[in-house]
Formats: structure tokens, sequence, C-alpha cells
């Protein structure tokens, strides 16, 4: 008997008001004993962390008939989120909607039966996306270019994964900094892996965003991750990953006759100048042409602005993915390693981790090292990684101890253990609501961007899940050591678990000596 689905649902979010018409949309479902809701909806706010407050998710469906979480994610683009949201969640299944769909009813039983017709080879079920368009005129070109959803293969606007295909191929690459390519690229490694990925009976509609003149040159910045993609599969990425080719080459063209005309009219080439300037405009006049010709003509409403943004960003888009093409081929031009990027740092909680655990601690005398943490450090150190301290110490926002307090404890530490290469350290409550308090990221990107290394080239090793929580959310691979402090869910729930901090480190990767203190080998899931 095959067994009922579960999954969970993450949606990647930047605040848009359509969140709240998603959510609303999706907890209208009608689920039942044979049609199963979602153990728990994720939402990833990847909103910078110092502009804005956390999203609340009861102010938005007060009335949801799951639970739904908040993860923050700091800004680091829909991959980052996305990753951060299924990491959080420990259900078979994981179905990523975007934050501007609306569910329409009936879709928690497409997607239901989708999964349970998924094969254990299956290891991803697409749903079909509809983009509605103005039935009283002809769709722009923005509303054309959104249309085009409806044909793009593993969209993750609707898309089911399983959560062991994400962890085999360590999920979303967060090089992609954007909602370009990175959904392309996690379909192409799934498949390498051994998986199957399939299209499903669900149907998901995704409205047209409004967008103003700009959009369509804004999102010539993808033509950056089009370099990446070449540099990570090869000049054949196009054909193995099921993507269009685009108009890049005449772009180039464009590109080039526009040059030709500068260069020969700045060196007297006249010649030169006017074949260039002739090649430009038969190439920009074309590239208008093709874009007005299937959009709204001369009558129908908003025609003259239509061809107006048109006229003006033909000329402009090639220019503009060209430079945006050079960027990414100069930033990958000796190739693009293989994701995830090699460990570079490693950073650890205090508290219970490096020292025992003594409640509010300012007096340096209390400190006791746990066995092993001079030799993990030390191992750390001969790896030529970067180390680094991340501790919540809200007894400073309590007015139990001074921060100056507190840096007397790290001195101490340090004498003990060795000099740190950053400290970070939350002085805050958790009625404070900051970002940097753990299970929040902030702690864990300060000390990212402080040893100039990616969040993803970071791990984290500590002993409760805050620790593990800040790791995730900020993007860094996560290794908790359990004491008698640590709960038990905090235990299951945990990516990575090993006996004690050698044992992490070999988790890591990290190589420790032979004499170093370690029990079990640990356990990573």
């Amino acid at each position: 008997m095959t067994p009922e689905p579960v999954y969970a649902v993450v949606l990647p979010s930047i605040g848009r008001p359509s969140l709240g018409v998603t959510l609303r949309s999706l907890a209208a479902q009608v689920t039942d004993a044979d049609v199963p809701g979602p153990v728990e909806v994720v939402v990833a706010d990847d909103r910078p962390l110092t502009a804005t407050e956390a999203l609340d998710p009861a102010e938005i469906v007060p009335d949801a008939p799951w639970p739904v979480r908040v993860v923050r994610t700091g800004g680091r683009g829909p991959a980052a989120a996305r990753n951060a949201g299924w990491r959080s969640v420990r259900a078979p299944w994981v179905a990523f909607l975007d934050d501007d769909v609306v569910v329409p009813d009936g879709w928690a039983k497409g997607l239901v039966a989708d999964l349970r017709a998924a094969a254990p080879t299956v290891g991803g079920v697409q749903g079909r996306i509809e983009v509605p368009l103005p039935a009283h005129r002809r769709p722009t070109d923005w509303e054309r270019n959104t249309a085009g959803l409806e044909g793009a293969l593993w969209a993750t606007a609707d898309m089911a994964y399983r959560r062991d295909a994400l962890v085999a191929v360590h999920g979303f690459d967060e090089r992609f900094p954007r909602a370009y390519r990175e959904d392309a690229d996690l379909a192409l490694r799934v498949r390498r892996a051994g998986w199957e990925l399939v299209r499903g009976t669900r149907t998901i509609t995704h409205p047209v965003r409004p967008a103003d003149d700009r959009v369509s040159v804004r999102v010539q910045a993808g033509t950056a991750d089009d370099a990446l993609m070449r540099a990570l599969h090869g000049a054949a990425w196009r054909d193995v990953a099921e993507t269009g080719r685009g108009r890049f080459r005449w772009h180039v063209a464009t590109v080039a006759g526009a040059a030709a005309a500068v260069v020969g009219t700045l060196t007297g080439r006249r010649r030169v100048a006017t074949c260039g300037a002739l090649l430009w405009s038969a190439l920009t006049v074309d590239f208008a042409r093709r874009r007005i010709a299937p959009g709204p003509r001369p009558g129908e409403d908003g025609w003259a602005a239509e061809w107006r943004r048109m006229a003006w960003t033909s000329a402009v888009i090639p220019v503009v993915a060209v430079r945006h093409r050079l960027r990414g081929a100069l930033a990958h031009r000796g190739g693009a390693p293989a994701w995830p990027p090699p460990l570079r740092a490693v950073l650890f909680d205090r508290d219970g981790t490096l020292v025992h655990d003594v409640p509010y601690n300012g007096d340096p005398a209390l400190v006791r090292t746990v066995d092993g943490a001079r030799e993990a450090l030390d191992a750390v150190r001969a790896a030529g990684l970067r180390t680094g301290l991340v501790t919540n110490q809200s007894g400073i926002g309590r007015g139990l101890l001074t921060r100056a307090d507190a840096e007397a404890v790290h001195n101490r530490l340090s004498a003990e253990l060795g000099p740190l290469d950053t400290v970070q350290l939350c002085p805050h409550t958790d009625d404070d609501g900051c970002a940097c308090r753990k299970p929040g990221p902030g702690m864990v990107l300060a000390a990212a961007a402080a040893l100039g290394v990616a969040p993803s080239e970071c791990a984290v090793v500590g002993d409760i899940g805050a620790d593990v929580g800040a790791a995730v959310a900020a993007g860094a691979r996560a290794v908790l050591v359990p004491t008698a402090q640590t709960r038990p869910e905090e235990v299951v729930d945990a990516e990575a678990t090993a006996p004690d901090l050698a044992g992490a480190l070999r988790l890591l990767g990290v190589p420790v000596p032979a004499g170093a203190a370690v029990g079990l080998s640990g356990t990573a899931r």
C-alpha cells in the first residue's frame, strides 16, 4: 500500500501584498482524511534584516488550518530563501510556491494525487501554470513574458520536490541571486543525480504582476546567470536544461553595429560608421517590430504607451544584456565549482559548546572550557579555516551583566582556546524582536561578512536548536552537539548531530588528529 503523501509548503517572499492572496487561497483549500493538507507552511521572509520587521503570518491569514512559520533570510535571493525553507522542515515532500500565485480550488487535491502517483524514482512533480491575459486587447510585452511560465519546465512557481532529492544535491545554488535560472539549474542537477522529474495534473494561477516601464531592461540582469549556467554545465547547457535560446546573439550584433558606428565616426572612417549605423538601426527596428507586433494595436487600450515603451527599450536592451553577460562571463571566466562551495569557516556557539554553561555569566573566573575545545579549534586553524563565535547574551538586555563583562569573558575564552577571527554577540532578549538573536540569521551573516566569506562557506556548531536554526536561516551548514540541556525534538530535527566537537568537525570534513576526543562518528541527514 502506498503511504499517504506528507508535504510542507515553502513560499519565499519579499513582502509583496500578493503574499496575503497566496496564503489565503491556500488556506481555503478543502482538505480531509483523503486529501491531507500541508503539515506546515514556511514563509521565507527574504527582505533585508535592517529595514523591516519580521512578517507576522497571523495578521495575513489569522485562521490558517495548518501551522505557519516565518524564517528570515536577510535578502539573499530566492534560491537562498527556498533553501532555508526546505531545510527548516522534515516532511518527505516540499511544495514550493511563489508569493504571487493564486491557489485555485482543488489544488491540494491535485497535489496529493500527483504525489500519490509519483514513483519512488520521481524526485519532483511540477504543477501546471496558467497566466490570465486580458480578453479585451492583445497582451503587452510584459504580459507575454509572464505567460511564458506556462511552458517553462520545472518552474518553482509550483514545484514539489522530494526532500531526499534536495538533500542529495544540496538544494538550490545560492550563487543565482535572482528568480532566474536557479530552478533550471536545480532540475538539471536533480536529474543528473538519478531522479526523474514529471509534470503533474494540478494547476496554479500566476497573475501578471504590475510593472513599470523599465522592467524589460531590469530583467536583462539574468544574462549574467546564463554565464553561470555555462560555467557550471558547459556550452550545451541550454540543450540539457531544456531552455530556449532567446535573442542574445542578435543583441551582440546590435551592439557591434553601434560600436562600429561610434568608432568609425571618431576615427573618420565613414564607411565603417555608415555600415555600423545601418546594422544597428536595422536590428533595433526589427527587435522593436517583433515586440510590438503581437501586442496592442492602435485603438486598443494602452497601445500608444506600449509602442513608446517598446521603442526606447528595444534600443537599450541589447547594450544592457551584453553588459550583464560580459559581467557574468568575467566573474566565472575560470569556471565555477560545483555547489555547495568548500568550507572556509567554522562558527561556534559559546555556552554549552565551547564552555560549560553558567547562566548569564559575566565573571571570567567561572569560564571552564569543555573537553576537546582547544583541540577542536586548533584542528580548524590547522586546516586553514577561519574561526568565529556567535553567542546570544540576553543577560545584557536583562541588566544582569554589561557588554564589558561579556567581553572580559571572551578575553578569558581566547586565552584558553586561542584567538577567534570574529566574535558576534547579541545582547537582546526575545521581546526585542531583533534579527541577530539566534535562531535569527543576523550573527551568522555578520560573521561571514567580517571573515570575507559567503554564508554557504560557513558551518555553525552548537548545542541547541537555535544554533541550528540560525545556520539554516543564514545558509550555513550546521552540526548539533547535544548536551543535557538539548531538547529531544531538537536532536530529531537537527540536520546533523555529533557526540562531541571532534565528531562535529569530522562530519564537516575537517581533519582531526587521532588523539582528539571523539565518541561516535555522528550522523547527518
